[in-house]
Formats: C-alpha cells, sequence, structure tokens
C-alpha cells in the first residue's frame, strides 16, 4: 500500500525519497515506510529516534493540535533552524535542497507524516499546487496505511518509558546547575530560535535572553552553539 502512494506521488511531481513516520505524544516516532537503503537507515532514522526527534520541527508541528494537511518542512521550522546544529547533524547531511510534509491525525494522540523530498532543486509553485490538489487523497491513503499498520503492530509495544526518559531529559538538561528561565532558553536554543524569537516567545527583552545565554553557557562551562548541542546528545545518550 505504502509503495503504491510513493508510486502514485512520483507521477505528480519528481522527488527523491520518502519517509513515513508515526508521531506520537507518549512515545518514540515509529517508521511506517521509508525509501532508504540500510546504510542510509541506519544512518538517519536510527540516530533519530535514538532522541534527537525531540529537536525536529516535524515532531513539534505533528504534536500541535491545529496544523495544516501539508507543508513545506521550513516553513515550519524556528527562524535560526538552518543554523543549528541539529540541522546540521541531522537535516544537511541527508542532502535534501526541499521537502514537503503531508500531515494526518491518525488517533487523537497520533499523526502520520509522509515526507517527501527533493536534492537537486526545490518544488516549484507548480509542483507544490500539484501535491496541494492531491491532499485528499493523500491522507485517505495514510488513513489506510495505518489501519493496516494498527492491525499488525501491537500498540502496547510502544515504548514509551522510553518517549518519557528521553522527554524529561530534555525539559531538566542543565540541572542542577541552569535556573529554570535558563533551561527554557537552552531548548530553544537547540531547537534553533533566534535571540528575538526567544524573547518574543517568553515575552522578555532581547537583551535579557543573551544574559541568561552568556550565563548557561558560563555554568555549562562552553562557549558555542555546537558544545551546547554535543553535550545535550551526550546526555541523551545516557538515557
Amino acid at each position: 500500500m505504502a509503495d503504491a502512494l510513493i508510486e502514485a506521488i512520483g507521477e505528480v511531481v519528481d522527488h527523491d525519497g520518502t519517509c513515513l513516520l508515526a508521531f506520537h505524544h507518549d512515545a518514540p516516532p515509529e517508521i511506517l515506510h521509508h525509501t532508504l537503503d540500510s546504510a542510509g537507515a541506519r544512518h538517519y532514522l536510527d540516530r533519530y529516534l535514538a532522541g534527537p526527534y525531540l529537536l525536529d520541527p516535524l515532531y513539534q508541528l505533528a504534536l500541535r493540535d491545529h496544523k495544516p494537511g501539508i507543508c513545506r518542512y521550513r516553513d515550519a521550522a524556528p527562524d535560526r533552524f538552518l543554523s543549528s546544529e541539529y540541522y546540521r547533524q541531522y537535516c544537511e547531511r541527508t542532502h535534501l535542497k526541499d521537502e514537503m510534509d503531508f500531515l494526518i491525525d491518525v488517533e487523537p494522540s497520533s499523526t502520520v507524516a509522509l515526507v517527501v523530498g527533493r536534492r537537486e532543486s526545490r518544488f516549484t509553485k507548480t509542483e507544490l499546487e500539484r501535491l496541494g490538489q492531491i491532499e485528499s487523497i493523500v491522507h485517505a491513503a495514510i488513513m489506510n496505511i495505518w489501519d493496516r499498520w494498527q492491525s499488525r503492530e501491537n500498540k502496547d509495544a510502544r515504548n514509551t518509558n522510553l518517549h518519557r526518559r528521553l522527554t524529561e531529559c530534555f525539559e531538566n538538561f542543565g540541572e542542577p546547575l541552569l535556573t529554570r528561565r535558563e533551561q527554557e532558553i537552552t531548548q530553544l536554543l537547540l531547537r534553533g530560535f533566534s535571540t528575538k524569537a526567544i524573547a518574543r516567545r517568553l515575552d522578555i527583552a532581547p537583551g535579557t535572553v543573551m544574559v541568561h545565554k552568556r550565563n548557561l553557557f558560563s555554568k555549562l562551562g562552553i562557549t558555542s552553539q555546537y558544545e551546547l548541542f554535543s553535550r545535550f546528545i551526550e546526555t541523551l545518550s545516557e538515557v
């Protein structure tokens, strides 16, 4: 069923690969289908599922109550996402120039996303319109794929305990050195928000964000975003 859907999308636009993921509020994502080779799956998907998915804008978007049925990945990302270490380590290495995502809620706490990637060039306006025209068809196909997946997989087998521990690791990263406000700013920095965007989100002055940033870097003994990301990934690996 998934192969037929991917083939149908290939008739509408040229693309260089797809991935079908189920995002859950209480468990790690599940990979329902992908077109990566085994080496690519190990390099990208296995590493992603180990915890960094928590920083993925698509994961954040999927958890929202209100979300578009189709969107461009970069349009859902924070303003400095392309400069974030998460992007450099997990997105840039996929060599994708562009990505379109179909999203549909399949259960009250689960959303399935179909990622359609392009390596050589960005999707044109005409191609985006074509994808928009098949949105309802793609959503119906995803629901059918999900129903079949659910009939084969044991819902209770989802590793909710791992997801809880990973989420707690993210939310509590920096304890006991950082204040709660510094932790909030750390989380937003890791996800790719700029100083101005963090200030707007937390309703504080940009200068205050800079002071907090200097303080949290000092307390963690780091001097760069790269070191912050590396420290976070190291902490995740201990979960």
